[in-house]
């Protein structure tokens, strides 16, 4: 049965405004550190010279940093007072069964973006892991595909998947609710959304929005700090988050192992 159309807008909608999170919360929190497999027609020396020339492009750096301290009120005002509350009402256990319920349901991006990466061997642990832990984990509440089975997620999206396949990152973005990501970022997260198991299953807005909202504040509260210690050990915090945002994606592009771990963990 087709999804209806306002449904399908909704989602490519949220998908912007959730991409990678104001400041950075958004993005994936256990991420196994290396990937499985090669690329598609890519010469890996190649890709690492690409990189490691690339340089920061940030035309809008001025409204990128008004957009910047209005993220950073929100954050203050808004997300750490209901972190607070979330964290005291519900006990760690539970927090962490819930981030691994969502983690499992995105397994269908991880491995359709294995797959068109090259990543074969890849995309079968991340098919594996969503089939040992949607059943022996209880739906996703549990990780057995890690625990017993040394399973470790192979975490990939189509953002790096338009990176692999040479696509430039474009221009440095800083948005509104949003947070940090590039213009190659923003069409790959619209590319996930597509293969995410929840743009189909929820029927409408409020169980869209409810969802997608609880991921994130759930994610939050699992790393409650984070942005806050980057901000007090950074002379300017617009430029860190910058660095860190950019060094962590093109790292994950090359499938190098990242230094930097708090966007990945934010």
């Amino acid at each position: 049965m087709m999804m209806p159309k306002k449904n399908i807008t909704f989602f490519l909608s949220l998908a912007l405004l959730t991409c990678i999170g104001a400041p950075g919360w958004a993005a994936q929190a256990n991420e196994a550190e290396g990937n499985v497999g090669l690329s598609i027609d890519t010469n890996q020396e190649d890709l690492d010279e690409f990189f490691d020339q690339e340089e920061t492009s940030d035309p809008l750096e001025s409204i990128n940093r008004v957009f910047f301290e209005v993220n950073d009120k929100l954050y203050f005002w808004v997300l750490k007072p209901v972190n607070r509350a979330y964290s005291a009402v519900v006990p760690l256990d539970f927090r962490q069964c819930f981030g691994n319920f969502f983690d499992n349901i995105a397994a269908p991006v991880h491995v359709v973006n294995n797959l068109l990466q090259g990543k074969f061997a890849g995309a079968g642990i991340d098919l594996s892991r969503f089939l040992i832990n949607s059943t022996a984990g209880v739906l996703g509440l549990g990780d057995p595909a890690l625990r017993s089975f040394g399973l470790e997620p192979q975490l990939e999206d189509f953002g790096q998947t338009l990176g692999v396949w040479g696509v430039g990152e474009g221009a440095y973005l800083y948005l509104p609710i949003i947070g940090p990501l590039t213009l190659r970022d923003s069409v790959g997260f619209a590319g996930d959304m597509a293969t995410h198991p929840a743009t189909y299953v929820c029927a409408g807005y409020l169980e869209g929005t409810g969802y997608y909202t609880a991921d994130k504040v759930n994610l939050l509260s699992l790393h409650p700090d984070l942005y806050e210690d980057m901000k007090k050990f950074s002379l300017d915090p617009y430029i860190s988050m910058r660095q860190v945002y950019l060094e962590y994606r093109r790292n994950k592009v090359l499938d190098r192992k990242n230094k930097n771990k708090i966007i990945n963990d934010l």
